[in-house]
């Protein structure tokens, strides 16, 4: 398959004309990359107003698999999707994939919105076209870098990017308090909302952003496409349920249905690997990691998604399964304040991001990046000193500095990839950059929860019995209750159930005394018993996101000192690929 596009390189317009549309393209591909974002994480905190919209209790056993698909299935089809589509951004126009992206999705959240069904069929009708929503922000996401790095000259990069990137990661934060605003008014809110924005967005990029042409034939790696993306999914899916209850154990991971999936999708991708190597005209080019800021920078961005990734979720169960509650808030409430009391982490994303992106411009990427994650791994090991009732101006504080650092390194180091980047593979590079992204995250969320319930499962279920018969539970109830796993628990909290409620039932419920009852369901009761199982499981995976900002920052410096990058390969004759690092 061969195209030849038409448009114009950002140099051979005129000055004013390239001024004004460089600001069109950051504007335009911002809104996008945002909106896309603010859906990752606007389902988290509705959850609950959706599953209650459709009749359905999606902690009851078998309902599971819609709770986990409706929050990880976005970014499983994006982490797939986004160096495909990146590459035939190269191939077939990169404006033409991002406006068909803008399209899709926006044709998807009109679907989400229109459910007529209710219970497992309107669950299993939510999950794909949310699948499909993906689909759409995966062109996006895909796209958009290379679009606003052909747009800006080399001086102003960091800066654009810089705008675009902190507007992506702090769209995940904002989303938490839109979902929760939306929810409780109209579950179908949450996804109305990216309608009128969406076709506002697609008309807008239709109408002004334009093409670069291609001076290349390229082919499509059918085999590398399919190994990629059945490797990716198998891997994802593997540990989706490796989170999950098995048989007697707390979590999934000796399941025969996890231990295939991981099995098959490691080998999937040792066999993509192999066919790269192979093809005349890869899909995911790896020759591309013979450039040193690139290699850097990609494995860098992988283990800050990994170390980020899983903190959102432990802060909203943190939040809502303990310090919410002992601060007089309802369980049914704590979704919604969940959300604003994580805004600090926005503000030091937001106040960070494009200053440090302007910045990196001047001074190079290598400072910023390597000081963000240090700044970061230091947020993580002040999270451990907290006690679980913490000091909100304290924690608030702490969120801001994490905040901070992910913004200082995330700009200047996506600026530091794209600078690297031959302009013919900005548009496979970048979806190889954000593959890394996307899937640290669910990789996160995946160790996350599992030193979570690690840590829960050696000191919850004895804090629960104890509490419980002390209240006048039966002791057979009361074991029942503490050797539950211990996900369903936190799945409690997260969702804004009352966790005693869900866990007890409303038969054992009814066996209590009146003051009995009111104690356990009260505010007080579930977050003074799972502080100290909580507390023994956070840890974990608080020194785990510090270790791993770590070894970002020592990786970080690997990229080297500043250089200029090469516009395109094509002009200079030469191949850049073999030539000496550039940063």
């Amino acid at each position: 398959m061969s195209v030849a596009t038409t448009g114009l390189r950002h140099r051979d317009l005129p000055r004013s004309d390239a001024d004004r549309y460089k600001w069109v393209v950051l504007s335009n591909t911002t809104l996008g990359v945002l909106m896309a974002t603010i859906d990752t994480s606007i389902v988290l905190i509705a959850l609950p107003d959706i599953f209650k919209g459709i009749n359905i209790n999606p902690l009851q056993p078998g309902n599971t698999f819609y709770l986990l698909w409706m929050i990880l299935g976005f970014m499983i089809v994006t982490s797939v999707l986004v160096v495909s589509l990146g590459r035939l951004g190269d191939m077939l126009g990169r404006v033409r994939m991002y406006n068909l992206g803008f399209v899709i999705y926006t044709f998807f959240s009109l679907l989400l919105s229109i459910t007529w069904m209710s219970g497992t069929a309107a669950a299993l009708w939510l999950v794909i076209m949310r699948l499909f929503q993906g689909v759409g922000a995966a062109f996006l996401i895909a796209n958009s870098t290379a679009i606003l790095t052909d747009a800006f000259p080399e001086r102003q990069r960091g800066m654009a990017i810089g705008i675009n990137q902190i507007a992506g990661i702090s769209g995940m934060f904002i989303g938490l308090v839109l979902g929760g605003l939306l929810g409780p008014i109209q579950w179908r809110l949450i996804f109305i909302i990216s309608v009128p924005i969406g076709l506002f967005g697609t008309i807008w990029a239709y109408l002004k952003l334009r093409e670069v042409p291609t001076k290349r034939l390229h082919h499509v790696d059918w085999s590398g496409n399919l190994s990629f993306a059945v490797g990716l999914i198998v891997l994802m899916v593997g540990i989706t349920y490796g989170i999950q209850p098995y048989g007697g154990h707390a979590m999934g991971w000796t399941s025969p249905l996890v231990l295939g999936c991981l099995i098959v999708g490691v080998l999937s991708l040792a066999l993509f690997a192999r066919i790269e190597t192979k093809s005349d005209d890869p899909m995911f080019r790896l020759s591309l990691f013979r450039i040193r800021a690139f290699s850097a920078g990609s494995i860098s961005t992988l283990l800050a998604a990994v170390g980020r990734g899983g903190l959102m979720f432990t802060m909203v169960i943190w939040l809502q399964g303990i310090w919410l509650p002992l601060h007089g808030y309802n369980f049914s409430n704590t979704p919604l304040w969940a959300g604003i009391a994580l805004l600090p982490l926005t503000g030091g994303f937001l106040a960070a991001g494009p200053l440090c992106g302007f910045l990196s411009d001047r001074f190079g990427s290598r400072p910023f990046t390597v000081g963000g994650m240090l700044g970061a791994a230091a947020s993580f090991i002040l999270l451990l000193f907290l006690p679980a009732n913490f000091s909100y101006p304290i924690f608030g504080l702490i969120l801001f500095l994490n905040g901070l650092s992910m913004g200082a390194f995330s700009a200047p180091n996506r600026v530091s990839v794209m600078n690297a980047l031959p302009a013919e593979h900005r548009g496979v590079g970048s979806g190889m950059n954000s593959t890394f992204q996307n899937s640290g995250q669910v990789i996160s969320i995946g160790i996350f929860f599992t030193l979570m319930i690690i840590g829960l499962s050696r000191t919850l279920p004895n804090a629960l019995f104890t509490g419980l018969t002390h209240q006048g539970v039966s002791s057979n109830v009361a074991h029942h209750v503490a050797t539950l796993p211990p996900v369903t628990t936190l799945f409690a909290s997260f969702l804004g159930y009352n966790p005693m409620v869900h866990l007890l039932g409303p038969h054992a419920l009814a066996a209590l005394s009146s003051n009995a009852r009111a104690t356990v369901v009260g505010r007080t009761f579930f977050p003074t018993i799972i502080q100290r199982a909580f507390v023994s499981g956070l840890h974990p995976a608080l020194d785990f996101a510090a270790i791993v900002c770590l070894l970002a920052a020592v990786t970080s410096w690997l990229r080297g000192g500043r250089k200029h990058s090469r516009e395109s390969n094509d002009d200079l004759g030469v191949d850049v690929l073999s030539a000496p690092d550039t940063n």
